[in-house]
This record gives structure tokens, C-alpha cells and sequence, in this order.
């Protein structure tokens, strides 16, 4: 029951100031869009994806957050486009947010081998919440231990509850053959977010940079029967992110053996902060299939105080499909243009 009433005024800021914070996936780079609008077409293909994850399922709440999107690179603009639809709900006080955004990024090449991406998304979003299933310490009598059904916990707060505003993003990234630099932001004008009239809580705007370096292993290895090329590929990786008051460093490696995807990530700055920041160990097993078919499957493992035990730890899914729609079918597969990114 006290964590229910915690939870509440978290939720609406009563009595506090609560700020909301974005949903993040472990298989953050399956989830491009919603990383950085400059991935925006990044494939040079068209590309439709969608991810599941299912965070903390041992606790009473859990937490499920859900992302789709397509997008398509036009070749005669240098320019990519694409739609998202990103949406979470958390058990506790029903408490939902979707979002539907529209992105747009531009493909500059400096040098020969030297490409900057610039890109932008513009959402409009939704909160929802619906209060009745909460009990209160005012609802409990405390000789019969019965639930009455009147409180003035909620007074001129809507039971059900809904709340939309437009949001923003913005981010660039450098790549060459075998290297990625990138950052972005998100919640540029920090929109209140907050269910009660004259109340203030806003959504902090969200920074992230990410990078990483690939390295081949094959040298030009082809299939003994087939003698279709073998990629052999490991890969170095991080993204950084800072959420007022929160700031987190997602750093790991994978090894791409043709179709075989093996990853392993910590989460967390293990540093001494007065907020909890040593998150989780992460690995990750995934198969890219020459169809274009990307699936990939990730288990995070709690090493924070709130440990494996009590919080069932979290899953996550990624499924991408990649496929040539218009444009000049002799630049499919250019691999030097293509951002060397993750996987997954």
C-alpha cells in the first residue's frame, strides 16, 4: 500500500516534483528512430522493425514498452523518412504514454569516405492515466480491514485521466567504413506533463551520444559451397545518456558471425552518486538472415540493489525487416555508405 501511495505522487507530482523519464532499450540500436532521428534511412533501404520489452516482470508493476516504424531512403534527395510509434504502460496506476512522431534526415558526404547525417522528428504524444484501481490509507478501516470507496487523495484529479502535447527531436552523426560518432536530443522545449490543472512537472529534455568502431575479421572469407561472401565482424560500442537528474553509460561489444549475432553490455556508471546508477549486465543473441530478416533477443540481468531476485530482471525482443523499394538497384549493398552500426 505505501508503495502505491509513493507511487502516486511520483506519477502526479503532488507534494514533489516529479519528473518523468524516457523508456530505454537495451537493443537500442534495433530501435533506430527512436535513437537518433539522424538513423533516420540509415539502411539506404526501406526497413519496417518493431521492439518489445518487458522490464522488471518479478515485480507487482511491471514495465512494458513497445516501438514500431518504417522508413525508406530516397536515393535522388539523399534524404530519409520514416514514421514511429513508440508506446509504454506501467502497472501501476495504469499509467500509459504513446506517441506517434514523423522523421526526416538528410545525407551530406564530405569526403570519399566520409558521410554526416542530420536529422529531426516532430511527435505528438499522449499520457494516460486511470487512478481508481489505487487504495489509500483514508479507504481502510482499520478495525474490519475493509476498502471503503471514499478518499480526498484525488481531489480535483480526474480518475481517468489524459493528457497531449507536440514534442521534438533533433540529431546528427558522423560515420566513415568502420566508424560512428553521433549524438542526439530529444523533449527539446521540456513540455509539462503533468495531469493537474496549474501543476508543473516537465518532461527534461533528453541528451545521448553514441559511437562505436567495427573491425573486420574475414578478409574477403566466402562459403566453400555457396561462395557468397561471410561477414566476420566485432564491433566496440557506447551510448551515453542524461535525463535530469539521471545519467547512464550502455557500453558492450558484439560479434556478427555470419548469421550469428552474440552480444554482452553493462549499463550503469559505477561511480558514487547519490542516485542508484549500476544498472545491468546484458547479453544478447540475435540472427541476420540474407532475406533481410533481423531477429534479435536480449535478457538483462539486475546488479543493482534492487537485484536479479526481486525484479525478474527484463526481455527484450527486436524484429527488423530490410528490402529494397525503388530507387537504383545497383547501389543495394554499397556497405562503404551504409552506417556500420550495431545490429541490434
Amino acid at each position: 500500500m505505501l508503495r502505491k501511495i509513493l507511487g502516486i505522487l511520483l506519477i502526479l507530482g503532488i507534494g514533489l516534483q516529479s519528473k518523468a523519464q524516457d523508456v530505454q532499450y537495451s537493443q537500442f540500436y534495433a530501435a533506430p528512430l527512436y535513437l537518433n532521428p539522424a538513423l533516420t534511412g540509415a539502411s539506404e533501404l526501406t526497413r519496417i522493425g518493431v521492439n518489445y520489452r518487458n522490464q522488471w516482470p518479478g515485480l507487482d508493476y511491471s514495465f512494458n514498452s513497445y516501438s514500431a516504424y518504417i522508413d525508406h531512403y530516397i536515393f535522388d534527395y539523399n534524404s530519409g523518412i520514416g514514421l514511429i510509434f513508440n508506446g509504454n504502460r506501467e502497472g501501476l496506476a495504469n499509467l500509459s504514454t504513446n506517441e506517434i512522431g514523423l522523421n526526416y534526415a538528410y545525407q551530406l558526404q564530405i569526403s570519399e569516405e566520409t558521410y554526416f547525417r542530420l536529422g529531426g522528428q516532430v511527435s505528438y504524444m499522449q499520457r494516460d492515466a486511470f487512478f481508481s484501481d489505487l487504495v489509500f490509507g483514508t479507504q481502510i478501516d482499520i478495525v474490519s480491514g475493509g476498502i471503503g470507496g471514499i478518499t480526498d487523495e484525488l481531489d480535483g484529479i480526474p480518475i481517468d485521466s489524459r493528457y497531449n502535447f507536440v514534442d521534438f527531436a533533433f540529431g546528427g552523426m558522423f560515420y566513415t567504413k568502420n566508424v560512428w560518432l553521433g549524438a542526439s536530443a530529444h523533449h527539446l522545449t521540456e513540455p509539462n506533463v503533468s495531469f493537474v490543472e496549474g501543476q508543473i512537472s516537465k518532461l527534461p529534455m533528453k541528451l545521448s551520444m553514441q559511437g562505436g568502431i567495427k573491425f573486420d575479421l574475414t578478409g574477403g572469407r566466402r562459403d566453400y559451397f555457396t561462395h557468397a561472401y561471410q561477414e566476420r565482424a566485432i564491433s566496440f560500442a557506447f551510448n551515453y545518456k542524461q535525463q535530469d537528474p539521471f545519467n547512464q553509460l550502455d557500453i558492450g561489444t558484439q560479434i556478427y558471425l555470419d548469421p550469428l549475432v552474440l552480444g554482452l553490455w553493462y549499463r550503469g556508471l559505477p561511480t558514487k552518486n547519490e542516485l542508484p546508477n549500476n544498472e545491468s549486465v546484458i547479453g544478447l543473441v540475435g540472427v541476420s538472415l540474407p532475406t533481410g530478416l533481423d531477429i534479435g533477443y536480449s535478457y538483462d540481468v539486475t546488479v543493482s540493489k534492487l537485484n536479479q531476485r526481486n525484479s525478474g530482471g527484463a526481455h527484450e525482443i527486436s524484429v527488423t525487416y530490410s528490402f529494397l523499394w525503388g530507387g537504383d538497384p545497383n547501389k543495394r549493398n554499397r556497405k562503404a555508405r551504409v552506417i556500420p552500426c550495431f545490429r541490434y
